[in-house]
C-alpha cells in the first residue's frame, strides 16, 4: 500500500508517473470493441471481485446510461448498448458460490447470457482470480471475444485473454483507480461514437461526403 509510505502529494505524484506506462493503444482498442459490439446488437459482460467488482458495475452502469444523449433518455427507438455487469446479481452468486463453489458465480451466468462474438471484459488487479479466470477460458472457448483488464504482473489473465489493458504496478488500490480513469475515457469515447460528436464526428463527416 504506496499510501502509508507516501504523502498525499507523493501519493499523486506515482498515480501521475503511472499513467505514462499505460498503453494507450489499449485503451482506444477497448473503446473501439465496445462501439463494435453496439454497432452489431452484441453483448457486452463485465466481472471483477472486490474493488474491480466495483469497478465492473461503475462501467456497467456509465456505459448503460451514459452512452446515450441525455433528449434520447425518453425516446424508446433510440439504439442502446446491451451491457451487463456480472458482478450484480446477489441471489445468483450466493447460490452458485455457497452450493457449488465461488469459482463459478461468473462463468454459470454467461452459460445463461452469453452468445459467440459477444465481449467478456474481465477484471483482476492480480490477473489470477479463479473465478475471473473459469469466466474467461469458457468464453474463449465458446468463441467470445475476451478483455483482461490487471495490475501487477497481470497473472494468467493477460495470456489468455484476445487483449490486455495493463497497469504494471504493485499497488490494488492505485490499479483499481486507474482502470478506473481509463474507463471514464473510454465511456467517452464510446459516446462521442455513437453520437457522432467530438473528434469523431469528423470521421462521420468525411464518411458521408
Amino acid at each position: 500500500m504506496l499510501g502509508v509510505h507516501l504523502s498525499p502529494r507523493e501519493y499523486l505524484d506515482r498515480c501521475a508517473a503511472e499513467f505514462d506506462k499505460l498503453d494507450l493503444g489499449a485503451i482506444e482498442r477497448l473503446g473501439q470493441e465496445i462501439f463494435d459490439a453496439y454497432e452489431d446488437g452484441r453483448f457486452v459482460f463485465i466481472c471483477g471481485n472486490g474493488g474491480s467488482g466495483s469497478n465492473s458495475s461503475h462501467l456497467c452502469e456509465d456505459l448503460g446510461k451514459s452512452s446515450l444523449d441525455r433528449k434520447d433518455f425518453t425516446n424508446d427507438a433510440v439504439k442502446r448498448l446491451k451491457v451487463l455487469s456480472l458482478t450484480d446479481n446477489t441471489p445468483y452468486i450466493l447460490a452458485w458460490g455457497n452450493d457449488e463453489g465461488f469459482d463459478r458465480i461468473f462463468v454459470e451466468q454467461l452459460k445463461n447470457f452469453a452468445s459467440p462474438d459477444d465481449v467478456l471484459i474481465a477484471i483482476s488487479g492480480s490477473g489470477n482470480s479463479a473465478n475471473i479466470l473459469r469466466a474467461v477460458e469458457w468464453a474463449n472457448a465458446k468463441g467470445l471475444r475476451t478483455w483482461g483488464i490487471t495490475g501487477y504482473t497481470g497473472g494468467t489473465l493477460a495470456k489468455i485473454s484476445h487483449d490486455n489493458l495493463h497497469v504494471p504496478l504493485d499497488d490494488m488500490g492505485m490499479v483499481e483507480s486507474i482502470h478506473l480513469i481509463a474507463f471514464h475515457w473510454v465511456l467517452n469515447d464510446v459516446y462521442a461514437r455513437i453520437n457522432h460528436v467530438g473528434r469523431h464526428a469528423a470521421k462521420e463527416i468525411r464518411r458521408a461526403a
